[in-house]
Parts: C-alpha cells; sequence; structure tokens
C-alpha cells in the first residue's frame, strides 16, 4: 500500500478529464494536478520546447510526496513517446492507453484521430496502433482550433462556432469511414456530444484522459501502491496562471465545481 498522491500534469485544464476519471476509479486516492495554464496550447510549440515545458511540469509535481506521474496531455505524451521521462515511479501519458482501447473497439480496423497538430505531425498514435495490429488503417487530423474553443467555453452541444469548426477537421476521417475516434488530447471529451452528432451513432470515442486513468488503475493494483485510507482522497490543484478563470473553466471537464484547494504558482516554486 501507499498512501501518496497521484501526480497529473497537462498544459492546461484537459487533463481534468482524467482526474475526473480517477476520482471515479479511485476515490480514495490523492490527487496532485498541475496545469500549466499560462503557456496553454503546447500543441503548436516545438518538439524540444515541448519537451522542456514537460521536464519543469514533472519536476513541480515532484516537489511533492507522489507514487505514479499521469502526463494528461496528448501532446507531451506524443513527444515523449515510448520513452520515459520518470524511473524511479509509475509513468503513463495517454498514447498507449487510448491506443489499446481503440484497437479493442474496432470492428473495421478503421480508426481515427484526431490531437494537436504537433500530435498528430508525431505520427504516435498510428505508431502506437500499428504495433499492436499492422492491419488498422489509421488516419489523423490535426484540430489547432478546438483547445482554443473549449478554453475558451464554446462548449455548448449547439455552438455554431465549435460545429463549423469541427465539421471541418472531422471531414475527412468521416469520409474514410472509420467506426472508432480517438480524442487525442484531452480537451476534446468536452465537446464530445458535438463530435459524436458529426461522426455519428455508428462511431465509437474514445477519451484519451480516461483511458490513461483506468491503465493507471490497473498500474497501481499491479504494484500494490492503491491507498489504504478509509476516508474519500482530495484533490489539490495547482495553476499557473489563474485560479479564478481555472474554477470557472474546470466545471465543464470535472462536471461539477472543483472540490479541493487551488494554488497559483510558476514554475520553480
Amino acid at each position: 500500500m501507499n498512501n501518496d498522491a497521484i501526480g497529473v500534469f497537462d498544459s492546461g485544464i484537459g487533463g481534468l478529464t482524467a482526474v475526473k476519471e480517477l476520482n471515479q476509479l479511485l476515490p480514495n486516492e490523492n490527487i496532485i494536478y498541475f496545469g500549466d495554464t499560462a503557456r496553454v496550447p503546447y500543441g503548436s510549440r516545438s518538439r524540444e520546447t515541448v519537451m522542456k515545458y514537460a521536464q519543469e511540469d514533472i519536476a513541480f509535481l515532484r516537489q511533492h510526496k507522489i507514487k505514479m506521474i499521469i502526463a494528461a496531455c496528448g501532446t507531451v505524451s506524443s513527444v515523449v513517446g515510448t520513452g520515459k521521462p520518470v524511473k524511479d515511479m509509475p509513468f503513463t501519458g495517454v498514447i498507449l492507453p487510448a491506443a489499446k482501447a481503440a484497437c479493442g473497439a474496432t470492428r473495421n480496423k478503421k480508426i481515427g484521430v484526431i490531437g494537436t497538430p504537433a500530435t498528430i505531425r508525431s505520427g504516435s498514435y498510428a505508431k502506437a496502433i500499428k504495433a499492436i495490429d499492422p492491419k488498422i488503417q489509421v488516419i489523423g487530423n490535426p484540430c489547432p482550433l478546438l483547445v482554443h474553443l473549449v478554453e475558451n467555453g464554446y462548449t455548448q452541444r449547439d455552438n455554431k462556432i465549435t460545429i463549423l469548426a469541427a465539421e471541418e477537421y472531422l471531414a475527412p476521417i468521416k469520409a474514410e469511414g472509420v467506426d472508432t475516434l480517438i480524442l487525442g488530447c484531452t480537451h476534446y471529451p468536452v465537446i464530445k456530444d458535438i463530435i459524436g452528432d458529426i461522426m455519428g451513432e455508428g462511431v465509437k470515442l474514445i477519451s484519451s484522459g480516461a483511458e490513461a486513468a483506468r491503465y493507471a488503475y490497473n498500474c497501481l493494483l499491479e504494484q500494490d501502491m492503491f491507498s489504504d485510507r478509509e476516508e474519500k482522497g482530495s484533490n489539490t490543484f495547482y495553476v499557473s496562471d489563474s485560479t479564478e478563470l481555472f474554477k470557472e473553466n474546470a466545471k465543464s471537464f470535472l462536471g461539477h465545481t472543483v472540490e479541493g484547494d487551488v494554488f497559483s504558482c510558476s514554475l520553480g516554486d
């Protein structure tokens, strides 16, 4: 047993989709979340910059008592790839968990992937999927505007701006007849109703953040690292920009108002 917290980080608030799933799967665990909201989005940055930011995010989390780190960021996960930036504790990104889930879900062996430009450019999802099943066809398309739209609250199912953007991004993927779509950025589940409406009922949507949380559950189970506390665990949030904006926008990701302390910090604190 291990009562240290689970550390989760993201470029902004999208990683809260992983926190939401962790709270449901592991209600007695403490979670420490860092959102680099001052530097979001990572998806338009160079590989070198993303790696630098990721190392700083990990270093911040390691200032606290944690037993595992989840990179709940598609861009960071795609840049890290199969590498493991943390050697002394369990670590996962979102790529492999989502790829495994998608391979298990597809019936016609056609999987779509949407993500930030950096994620799609890396080809990381295609590599992970092909390693599992070389016969699967992977169709990816970058969606550079979606993070900004979600971060700014354009998330209603009938929001015309987000619908138009999503329709344009999804058109080439839909045209290929995929039956499974990986939401390769943890912001995208917030607008899954819009995405689902466009793709149609026959397409299975895979949330990368939720799959990473399930992967973390199994990892901690296998290594006997669950907390043995009987009371409900706590969430503690750190952001590199406004705490008020974080609280306001976090509701869409968590499905409720923020429960837990929210602190503003700068990297190196």
